[in-house]
């Protein structure tokens, strides 16, 4: 499934974005430096209640320090707004379905989409129900923001707002309201949810090929993947009353297909924020102190997501001047522009990282829905709930849509051509035969709706100032039970010497089904019964091997009763990183911030494992077709940017895919190559007569393994000459695999000199999908990098200040700006920061100083 980009360049918005690239060539230098905020000064900002300091390194990274909750997170607002602003109000026009506001008629079906899940209606319904302390602190966030914005406006929001103000669009932002900082947790959970796409694709090929050859594309986890928490360490946590899922697949009804396609094509209107494909996920561990050279523990993260420009995360210190109930936060992290507060990080007590827990949160069904807006639930037909939405779009007409919603949940394929045939399509269901098809859906239709947890309003935002102020272990349990959606792997540890793991989130527990394929939505006979309570959720405190290590495996073994998922990672990065630590931790040497660093920058492939002994059997013809061949004869599997043979093992995996599956799968399913696609090759390789081998389009031959392996190699030697020369010597997977940092509204204009503008790259980068420097690719597109480390961070809990931190990007927003992706070449070595944190460490690197004030008192105070 294709997801939706931003761009943004229809032919009358690209002429009018020349216009304004004139303009900005005229005004030269002053138009994008209007915008950069100044770092060192002073500002008011209302309802402030003592002056706050900010400090800032030399990569302009702030720590913040204030007497109260409340003027921390002013401050933090005013900071992220000064560096940031256009991210965070491109992210709230994503959130509540406002984007063809500022770029018109193009985003109108991504706008329809969101308004559809009303990921600003949940937001609007979770206010009331965080706790009032989390209001105040959203409320002091919105002052912060709508300080700033009253001090600039136009040219001085950025340069966006420049060429925006000459494309038609709506260049005068709105005030900040708290549920635009609430809603950014709904495109969180929404690029995070899990398995969909498994479940929609597994169903399309299962209607072309026999069910036992779409199984075989869908292999358990990697030989050897340790799950996160041994069996032993949940066997207390086993609630026997709980109904789980039957384990059985659903059988779509006849002609099914093309309702799921259709579906499909309305998910493809999802805007991208965070990323998508096999390899949004990440890497934590944590390491108890009996192994560390501080004797504390250590512990990693580096997530994997979309990269952009700017990066996803902020980098920021919150610091109570004196913490205590009064003012309890001193923590440092990585926060989100336009959300109050730090997402990963770091407090005086513990540390924590997060990875992609990916549990099946979601639920297509099949609904009967007739022309007097109802649908059926059993022999009843019901009202359907209903409301319009009207979407202003720059430069054209309003739009208004209707959306509908079912019991389960809002109506997709209202707005996609596409679905006017889903009753012919979904006729039925899996458990009806011809006798039972119901005929009561005459002048009616089959319409698809979801079933998302994320569309439940909780209090996940309650949970990140809990975590914030966390002590230990007990307290960082109670705010992860506050963590609804999305579920996440959580990985902890503390300055006493504990870590550990905890499983939160609203994950459901099925009446029916394993949740793989879509349902009749009528039948009543997959409901769910509930979530599993967060006490029956997989945690460890302190596991006897003195290690966590969590990469979106599966987190438990066969003996836990209740399915997170069906759809796990194969386990390849958990593998390596386990390997990595265990072979660290026997060799005697104590280890330390630099051991961590390098294992996040492995980059063995698992694929070469299972592939190369294959390839290095076949006969290496002199001359042109025996090079790429020749390079792999001492090549030791790790796909180094500067690598010949990893180029060309990764032209040879490529072209693999192609050569076995394209004949089968339709082209939307072309695999993607990543970790699930190892282990489907790992057992095709001993089975060389396999049907994948032999190609459907040929005459008079039956191609089996060795066949299509040599045909592989030769195919891969000529893309490699045609990409990167003649001369085998000279290839490098880098260039071949580079990283573009594409800013996602007018860096997608289409038009080279507005690109050139906020975009940076390429950065040439090693690593790959499924491995643990996790520089995704899509093999059925081609080599560039898709997903990445978002960033890394290594916290030592015996010595905070040598922790160490990087980002991909920079802390600016602002493009030409010192900061805007001075982190970069740091990020692209595999060099860090100094993760600062106590106050004598961040004053004596401080190069600017900036102080926030109160108001002055006026004559009616």
């Amino acid at each position: 499934m294709t997801r939706r980009r931003l761009a943004i360049a229809s032919s009358a918005v690209a002429g009018l974005v020349v216009l304004a690239l004139v303009a900005t060539a005229s005004l030269g230098v002053w138009s994008t430096r209007r915008a950069y905020p100044d770092y060192d000064g002073t500002a008011e900002i209302p309802r402030l209640t003592a002056e706050v300091e900010v400090i800032r390194d030399a990569n302009g990274i702030p720590h913040i320090y204030a007497d109260t909750p409340e003027d921390l997170f002013r401050a933090q607002a005013y900071v992220h707004a000064q560096d940031r602003f256009w991210q965070m109000d491109v992210r709230r026009h994503i959130t509540s379905g406002r984007l063809a506001e500022l770029f018109g008629a193009d985003q109108v079906e991504t706008d329809a989409f969101v308004r559809t899940l009303g990921w600003a209606e949940v937001a609007r319904a979770e206010l009331p129900l965080i706790s009032p302390e989390s209001r105040r602190y959203f409320d002091a966030y919105a002052d912060g923001v709508n300080a700033w914005l009253d001090g600039h406006d136009g040219g001085e929001l950025g340069l966006a707002y420049t060429l925006l103000g000459l494309t038609g669009g709506d260049d005068v932002p709105d005030p900040w309201t708290p549920v635009d900082s609430l809603s950014w947790l709904k495109a969180m959970a929404w690029d995070l949810r899990g398995n969909m796409q498994d479940e929609a694709t597994r169903a399309l090929l299962a209607a072309e090929l026999p069910v036992e050859r779409v199984e075989q594309l869908y292999p358990p986890a990697a030989p050897g993947t340790p799950p996160i928490v041994a069996d032993q360490d949940t066997s207390t946590q086993r609630p026997p009353t709980l109904v789980g899922p039957d384990g059985g697949p659903v059988p779509l009804p006849d002609g099914a297909t093309q309702a799921l396609r259709s579906a499909t094509a309305v998910l493809g209107n999802a805007p991208v924020t965070f990323g998508t494909g096999t390899g949004v996920g990440s890497n934590a561990w944590a390491v108890a102190g009996e192994h560390t050279e501080s004797g504390a523990p250590l512990l990693a993260n580096d997530p994997h997501l979309a990269p952009g420009q700017p990066s996803i995360w902020y980098q920021v210190g919150l610091h109570c001047r004196d913490v205590g109930p009064e003012c309890p936060f001193d923590v440092a992290g990585y926060s989100f522009a336009g959300l109050p507060g730090v997402i990963i990080g770091h407090n005086q007590d513990v540390a924590w990282g997060f990875t992609n827990l990916g549990p099946d949160v979601t639920d297509l069904y099949v609904e009967q829905v007739r022309d007097d807006d109802t649908y059926r639930v059993g022999d009843q037909w019901v009202p359907l709930t209903t409301r319009e939405e009207t979407i202003e779009v720059a430069g054209g007409d309003d739009v208004t849509i209707t959306v509908r919603g079912t019991r389960h949940g809002p109506i997709l394929s209202d707005h996609d051509d596409r679905l006017v045939d889903v009753g012919e399509a979904a006729g039925g269901g899996p458990a009806d035969d011809a006798e039972s098809e119901p005929d009561a859906v005459a002048g009616g239709e089959y319409e698809v709706a979801l079933r998302w947890t994320a569309l439940d309003p909780g209090r996940t935002a309650d949970a990140i100032f809990a975590l914030n102020r966390a002590s230990d272990w007990e307290t960082f349990r109670a705010a992860a039970a506050l963590f609804d959606v999305p579920s996440q792997n959580l990985v902890y540890a503390d300055v006493d010497g504990n870590i550990g793991y905890q499983a939160p989130g609203r994950i459901p527990v099925r009446t029916a089904g394993d949740g793989r394929y879509p349902v009749p939505g009528w039948t009543g006979e997959y409901e769910w019964a509930g979530y599993i309570p967060f006490a029956n959720l997989p945690s460890v405190l302190n596991p006897d091997r003195g290690l966590v290590v969590t990469a979106n495996q599966p987190v438990t073994g066969d003996g836990y009763p209740l399915q997170l998922t069906a759809d796990f990672d194969p386990g390849h990065r958990a593998a390596r990183i386990h390997q990595l630590l265990t072979e660290a931790v026997e060799s005697g040497d104590p280890l330390d911030a630099g051991i961590m660093a390098a294992i996040q920058r492995d980059t063995h492939n698992a694929a070469a494992d299972i592939l190369l002994p294959h390839l290095l059997e076949l006969d290496a013809p002199d001359g042109y077709y025996g090079d790429g061949l020749r390079l792999l004869a001492d090549w030791d599997g790790a796909m180094d940017a500067d690598s010949a043979a990893a180029a060309y093992f990764a032209a040879v995996w490529r072209n693999l895919m192609e050569l076995t599956f394209y004949d089968d799968l339709p082209e939307d399913e072309w695999p993607d190559g990543g970790g699930r696609w190892f282990e489907v090759m790992r057992a095709l390789l001993d089975a060389p007569a396999d049907p994948y081998w032999d190609d459907t389009g040929s005459e008079n031959v039956v191609e089996t393994r060795d066949i299509i392996l040599v045909e592989a190699a030769r195919d891969a030697r000529d893309e490699m000459t045609v990409e990167q020369g003649k001369d085998a010597s000279r290839w490098e997977w880098g260039r071949l695999h580079a990283l573009h940092l594409t800013e996602q509204t007018f860096g997608t204009s289409g038009i080279g000199l507005v690109e050139w503008l906020f975009n940076r790259g390429p950065v040439e980068v090693g690593g790959g999908g499924s491995i643990v420097d996790a520089t995704g690719w899509n093999a059925a597109d081609g080599y560039e990098t898709i997903w990445a480390p978002s960033m890394r961070m290594i916290v030592d809990l015996g010595d905070l200040d040598a922790s160490r931190w990087i980002d991909l990007t920079g802390v600016s927003g602002h493009p030409f700006h010192e900061h805007y992706d001075d982190q970069t070449p740091l990020w692209r070595d595999g060099e860090t920061l100094p993760m600062r944190w106590s106050r004598d460490s961040i004053d004596a690197a401080a190069e600017h100083t900036f102080t926030f004030v109160p108001p002055e008192p006026t004559a009616s105070d």
